[in-house]
């Protein structure tokens, strides 16, 4: 069985292999076949550090008509955009007021020097070299303008790849000939594309005829939401159609036989599309649904010519009334006539969504996925990216961060598709190269790469930070990993905490096994109703309670003997302790309930770090009574935290080493969120009730229960979102600050809040854009708090990318001026946490430089993974994370004493945090925890340990054994005891018997000897 599997597996793969390295024709329907079991972390589907081949192409581009400007200027003849913007955009300014790079053509070439690119996409606008459309005398202006922006290019080793028509016909074709409606168009297409060959084709290799033909039929002729402006005739949208495929073709072969033999270069046409994603990738049904989408767009140009020459069946059977046919010459003369696949991936291909055919699945920007389509369905032609980018808001100037993460997203789908899929793409043409008019959208949204003040005279073209970040890209011709080094070899020092983290531990107040304890005898079911009847007058033998009594701890200590950790860190309910808020009622059977957690665990040889107050946004933790009077805003909390906290030292800690008072207190903005004064006044109230705890500790228990203590807080690491503007910088910097120093600060360093944080305030103050006040601790609170900790404790998840946002307000998200981006090329959780390893040693070597070099024990860490069992993105997390520990402890001498992973079981209906589920199934990550814990991080292979434990871990093996085998051993004992008896009973009759024969024997033996020896004597 096991045989047969294999070889089924293999060959499946090997046909998976095959047909992505050649690709089969009309298979595109199989790149939505997912395998439903692939892991999220497999590596072919995370973001890919490495390069592009070494002559891949790197350009930009433009449209003529949306750069340009200068509509009336040097005898330039009116298009059918002219018409339309001016007839449909009223309320939109001249054309003029675009980039105008007919007059600025220098600006543009200095910017595409600014870039480094290899080439440089743009169009020429047919009506300024023949303003009635027809060929006849050129216009000469304008022939000089793409003479010399060509020989500018060449001069420049940027290579020009020319479009001839994006969009922009002469508006005297449109009026006499109806545009592409009419065949005869065609012909005039052709003689234009024929004088271009003839003008500029010694110095241009690369060749588009149209860019995007189902946005000029579909919008044109269709929508009404382009020139012309026709709407709502569906036999017009396929005639048009029709025209541009022959058109296209016409010019093809002109070029093949004319222009080719001797000038050697290539010509295609720029072919648009979406992509679309089923809503359930395992039904047949909604496949065929996404592939009918991707015909009835692609599929109905890109069929044709670099297909079989003919439309896609789905389309022919759909719209057989309207969609025209095609000849066997017609079809035969098309099919194959494009050098290479041009495609177009933006967003005019989106937009609006209700016109694209969805067919009821979902859109997805999903570049690569596209990519294998095409490789599929068209034998895995050779691709240029003609056009890729994302849009910004018009009133966004140079900060288009989100635009810099598109392109990151869509280049790197390039590049998976390069080297995981061997699809054959040689260049990528980011969209656009300058600001100007956006056809539908006119001037509502921003698509260059350089901003251009549209109502300045010299229109400067200003880099934005996604020319930056192209212009890097370019430079290193790809992605490297910047922020991580290489993996390490080691091991953390003997004496390190491997722990793992649960939340609050619910307290039984009630042994759930108290069969011992009870001296009744019961009858079960003596009635047939199933239950226990006690027998009157019957009383037996009863023992001392045990804390085994507890069910839920048994539990407790099966999960962790599984984990194998040396510590576990788990939190007290501080309202089933003191229900009162105060020492008048102790619940003792509480205080009886943890302390047995904590004496069985030591019988585990497991440790506990114990947390006094361990807050959530669902449940506040505090006592009924001190709820009531306001919570953390009333100081009387502050001194009833004091007592709480001096009782749990009283009667836990000869038990306990590892104390935190409280769990995020950071995080209780959440909270107390009414205004920023409540805010910062609980904060400031938590604080104090800390430092007063640990102050109990220091003077009244340290000296002989030898413990440590210190506060959790959360610590997730700041990333500017864009890392080419200082305000990001700053905003990240400020996030640290308002997070972590908030409470750090006065603990570790100052006895104060962070004077960044103060003075930040304080100006926002000055400006009437806040009313918030951050509370001054007196001098004497300074000497209570600074200090008031023995480690620094952090509770660590992922890294936040943060961005400058200025807002008004008072309220403490409102005082920090930072808003979050989230990075679509991160892997990320269900939850969204991205999973950003090198940020967790970068929030250690922060904590370092910023408080010095103190003891740091990381006290949670962990991920959500949906997974019920084989919980991959978690095995892969923590794998990253404690590597980036070890280097933070090697390479960076962070103190680090403690690891503690996040956590135990994880609870119903929230994020999937658990090494086991609600029901106690363990899953795969256990393993992995186990394997890193029994290695004590990642040695060498060939290493010895450094840690000499061999005879503690015997005795400890030995002393669990005794501990966990209890039963067994008693049994064992009797049985032994039972054998012994029974041998030696055997034995003393044994002996007994023995003893009698001889004596008879001996008796007969001498009976004769002594009647013989009296016969002698007489």
């Amino acid at each position: 069985m096991c045989d047969r599997g294999l070889k089924r597996s293999v060959a499946f793969w090997a046909f998976v292999f095959i047909r992505t390295v050649t690709g089969l024709a009309g298979e595109g329907r199989s790149v939505w076949k997912k395998d439903l079991n692939f892991s999220p972390v497999n590596g072919t589907q995370m973001f890919l550090y490495d390069t592009f081949p070494k002559k891949f192409l790197w350009g930009v581009g433009t449209g003529a008509f949306q750069v340009e400007g200068s509509w009336r200027k040097d005898g330039k003849g009116p298009s059918i955009w002219d018409h339309f913007m001016h007839s449909d955009f009223r309320d939109v300014a001249s054309i003029d007021d675009s980039s105008n790079s007919y007059t600025f053509l220098d600006k543009d070439l200095t910017a595409l020097d600014f870039l480094g690119v290899t080439f440089y996409q743009f169009s020429i606008s047919w009506p300024r070299l023949f303003p009635t459309g027809l060929v006849a005398n050129a216009n000469e202006k304008g022939l000089h303008y793409y003479n010399t922006l060509i020989d500018s290019l060449v001069h420049r080793n940027i290579e020009p790849i020319v479009t001839l028509y994006h969009w922009d016909l002469p508006l005297a074709l449109q009026e006499k000939y109806g545009g592409w409606k009419n065949e005869s168009v065609i012909d005039i297409f052709s003689d234009y594309a024929t004088f271009c060959f003839q003008i500029f084709g010694d110095r241009v290799k690369y060749w588009i005829t149209i860019h995007n033909p189902y946005l000029v039929a579909w919008h044109g002729y269709g929508t009404g939401m382009h020139a012309p402006g026709e709407r709502g005739k569906i036999a017009a949208v396929y005639t048009v159609g029709h025209n541009l495929i022959k058109a296209h073709a016409k010019v093809w072969h002109n070029y093949n036989t004319r222009f080719r033999p001797y000038q050697k270069g290539f010509l295609s046409i720029t072919l648009g599309s979406h992509w679309i994603e089923p809503n359930k990738s395992d039904d047949t049904l909604d496949i065929n649904k996404c592939q009918q989408s991707m015909e009835r767009v692609l599929g109905w140009f890109a069929k044709p010519i670099h297909g079989d020459g003919d439309y896609p069946e789905e389309l022919k059977n759909k719209l057989y009334s309207f969609l025209p046919n095609f000849t066997e010459a017609e079809k035969n003369y098309i099919k194959g006539t494009a050098d290479f696949f041009a495609f177009s991936f933006g967003p005019n291909n989106f937009k609006p969504p209700n016109t694209l055919a969805k067919m009821g699945q979902n859109l997805s920007l999903n570049l690569r996925e596209v990519l294998n389509w095409i490789k599929l369905e068209y034998t895995n032609p050779r691709i240029l990216i003609a056009e890729n980018g994302w849009f910004t808001d018009s009133h966004v100037k140079t900060e288009d961060t989100t635009a810099i993460y598109m392109m990151k997203n869509f280049i790197n789908k390039v590049l998976q598709a390069i080297k995981y899929d061997r699809i054959d793409v040689f260049g990528y043409t980011a969209w656009s190269l300058l600001d100007g008019f956006e056809w539908q959208h006119a001037y509502s949204t921003r698509r260059g790469l350089f901003y251009v003040d549209f109502n300045s005279k010299q229109k400067e073209r200003i880099p934005k930070s996604s020319a930056l970040y192209y212009k890097e890209t370019i430079q290193e011709n790809g992605f490297s990993l910047k922020e991580s080094t290489a993996a390490s070899q080691g091991q953390f020092p003997c004496d390190f905490s491997w722990g793992i983290t649960e939340s609050v531990l619910k307290a039984e107040s009630v042994a759930s096994s108290p069969q011992f304890c009870d001296p009744n005898l019961y009858l079960w079911n003596v009635s047939g109703d199933g239950l226990l009847h006690r027998v009157k007058g019957v009383k037996l033998k009863t023992r001392p309670a045990q804390c085994t009594d507890f069910v839920s701890i048994k539990k407790q200590l099966d999960l962790l003997e599984k984990m194998k950790v040396t510590h576990y860190r788990f939190a007290l309910d501080w309202s089933l302790i003191l229900p009162n808020g105060d020492l008048s009622a102790i619940n003792r059977q509480v205080l009886r309930y943890y302390r047995c957690v904590i004496s069985e665990l030591l019988k585990l040889n497991i440790k506990s770090m114990v947390t006094l107050y361990y807050p959530t946004h669902a449940y506040l933790g505090l006592p009924g009574p001190l709820l009531q009077r306001g919570g953390w805003l009333n100081q009387s909390t502050v001194q009833a935290f004091q007592n709480y906290a001096a009782l749990c030292f009283q009667e836990l800690g000869d038990l306990v080493k590892l104390w935190i008072t409280i769990n995020e207190p950071n995080r209780l903005s959440d909270v107390y969120n009414s205004s920023s004064n409540d805010t910062y006044q609980a904060a400031h109230n938590l604080l104090i009730a800390h430092a007063r705890a640990w102050q109990i500790y220091d003077k009244q228990y340290r000296s002989f229960q030898h413990g440590l203590v210190s506060l959790s807080l959360h610590s997730d690491w700041a990333e500017p979102a864009n890392p080419y503007f200082d305000s990001h910088l700053k905003a990240a910097e400020r996030f640290l600050q308002f997070e972590i120093a908030w409470f750090a600060d006065p603990i570790f360093k100052t006895g104060d809040y962070p004077a960044a944080m103060r003075e930040y305030i304080g100006s926002k103050n000055k400006k009437g854009l806040s009313s918030s006040l951050l509370p001054y601790f007196t001098d004497e609170e300074k000497k209570l708090v600074k200090g008031a900790a023995d480690f620094y404790a952090l509770n660590h998840f992922t890294t936040r990318f943060v961005i400058h946002e200025l807002q008004n307000g008072s309220w403490y998200e409102f005082d920090r001026d930072v808003q979050f981006l989230q990075d679509i090329t991160c892997l990320s959780s269900p939850s969204r946490l991205a999973v950003v390893p090198w940020g967790m040693r970068k929030v250690l070597k922060w904590i370092k430089k910023t408080y010095g070099d103190i003891d740091v024990y990381i006290t949670a860490n962990g991920i959500d993974d949906q997974s019920l069992t084989n919980d991959e993105l978690r095995n892969y997390y923590l794998r990253k994370y404690t590597q980036e520990v070890l280097k933070a402890y090697h390479i960076d001498k962070v103190k680090i004493r403690g690891y503690y992973a996040f956590k135990l079981t994880e609870e119903k209906s929230k994020p999937r945090f658990g090494f086991f589920t609600p029901d106690s199934r363990a899953k795969s990550s256990i393993q992995i925890y186990n394997n890193l814990i029994s290695s004590n991080g990642f040695p060498a292979e060939y290493s010895s340990d450094l840690c000499d434990q061999s005879e503690e871990k015997t005795q400890c093996t030995f002393c669990l054994f005794l501990s966990q085998k209890k039963p067994l051993i008693f049994f064992g004992c009797c049985l032994f005891s039972t054998f012994v008896l029974l041998l030696t009973i055997i034995i003393f009759h044994k002996r007994k018997r023995r003893k009698l024969y001889r004596a008879k024997t001996f008796q007969h033996i001498c009976h004769p000897f002594k009647k013989g020896h009296k016969a002698t004597l007489n």
